[in-house]
């Protein structure tokens, strides 16, 4: 999301980023290329290119090419199409190379201490200083692709709605948007296998990431005290060119932007198809605005639900997915429910009256993750029932073919 020129209000402005895996189209290996690719529409080897309506940018792994709006957009519903546009654009400029892009959150087999290549060109001195501190080789670094959704707020009253809403939405956003059951060839018992991995990879200086749902907060200035000033003292010993002195180091599933006055939702894994992440965002902010207009009428206080139980409902869902049953009284009270309620039948509560009133694309897009399964129990399913390597590369394939037609993966 690029920064704004004026502060926009709740809800007013959103910003989207995919990312893909650029593999090779007949070993479906990863290839380190997107310099190449981002060259052949730039002519120079830099980060970002803008490409009409979208930019196709890289942060990190030589293989991971990210689409991102160019500018803050006032609507959702129909902005999966110009993402298609581009997958299909790139993947054309990809065919010289033999390559084509690959979603979902991980790739199913590389092996990132062996095959992992790092942006070596422009802002490469910021990736050079967490590969110094972090060692980026492994799949918490080399091997993830996400999608953020930025959401506007104008000043503190509507940050902290907006903080609050999401910190209590975050522990079930994996029900509906985990695809990375598969890493190292195997499944790993986990539908969110991403997460699980990021939620490790700074566990050298902990106030980075923290339990990766975000604390309470109220300002501006509290963000500040609680979250950026402990991180930034943390790793200033490891840092003494003050690289990393900034707001984009928080690496807790949410993040307060306020270089674009948003809060950027990180916790996503990239879907099948830009229309599938869309229905998730979609989903997600519908829900939002149900908690911000709570908490603005003073229904909900923002600090309720401590950040520990809050996390601990977080990495069930990440293991179990849309099956975990929730009963967390104070929980099961945001949404107005009183008895235990498994997540997936909780999002259906909760998105069945955007549903009413005519087939739209996004809500049959919903339910076909309501009555399917996230995209990560898609796979798994596909996954046991395949016998042989071959069968189990042809997932993948399917996968890719699905993000260059727009199709659901079945």
């Amino acid at each position: 999301m690029a920064l704004a020129k004026k502060s926009w209000g709740l809800f007013e402005r959103y910003g989207i980023e995919l990312e893909y895996m650029i593999c090779d189209k007949t070993t479906l290996a990863v290839l380190p290329i997107a310099d190449k690719l981002i060259y052949k529409f730039a002519g120079a080897f830099c980060n970002e290119v803008e490409a009409g309506a979208i930019s196709y940018s890289n942060e990190l792994a030589l293989h991971v090419i990210e689409l991102k709006t160019s500018n803050p957009i006032p609507e959702l519903k129909t902005v999966d199409h110009d993402f298609q546009e581009h997958v299909q654009k790139i993947n054309r400029a990809l065919e010289e190379f033999n390559a084509f892009l690959m979603p979902s959150g991980m790739h199913p087999w590389m092996n990132p201490f062996e095959e992992a290549r790092l942006w070596p060109h422009g802002q490469n001195v910021i990736y050079e200083a967490y590969n110094r501190i972090f060692d980026c080789r492994g799949h918490g670094w080399a091997n993830l692709q996400s999608a953020h959704l930025n959401i506007s707020f104008a000043h503190d009253e509507e940050l902290k709605a907006l903080h609050s809403a999401i910190r209590w939405l975050l522990p079930i956003i994996p029900a509906l948007s985990a695809s990375s059951p598969v890493a190292d060839g195997k499944l790993t018992g986990f539908l969110d296998t991403r997460l699980e991995t990021y939620r490790h990879n700074q566990r050298k200086i902990p106030s980075i990431c923290g339990g990766v749902i975000p604390e309470p907060i109220a300002s501006a200035e509290e963000y500040y005290q609680k979250i950026l000033h402990p991180m930034w003292r943390d790793i200033a010993p490891y840092d003494e060119h003050n690289i990393l002195q900034e707001e984009w180091l928080n690496s807790r599933g949410a993040i307060v932007r306020f270089d674009r006055s948003a809060i950027e939702i990180r916790i996503l894994d990239t879907q099948e198809c830009p229309g599938m992440d869309l229905a998730v965002l979609c989903a997600i902010v519908d829900v939002l605005k149900y908690f911000v207009r709570k908490i603005q009428k003073g229904e909900l206080p923002h600090t309720l639900i401590s950040t520990e139980d809050l996390a601990a409902l977080f990495l069930r869902v990440v293991r179990e997915g849309d099956t975990v049953e929730i009963d967390h009284s104070d929980y099961l009270a945001l949404f107005g429910q009183t008895q235990p309620i498994t997540v997936s039948e909780l999002w259906e509560k909760m998105l069945r009256p955007f549903w009413v009133g005519g087939e739209s694309a996004v809500a049959s897009r919903q339910q076909h993750l309501i009555r399917n399964g996230s995209l990560a129990r898609r796979i798994e399913r596909r996954w046991k029932e395949a016998q042989t390597v071959d069968e189990r590369k042809e997932i993948y394939r399917s996968l890719s073919d699905c993000l260059g037609s727009g199709d659901y993966f079945q």
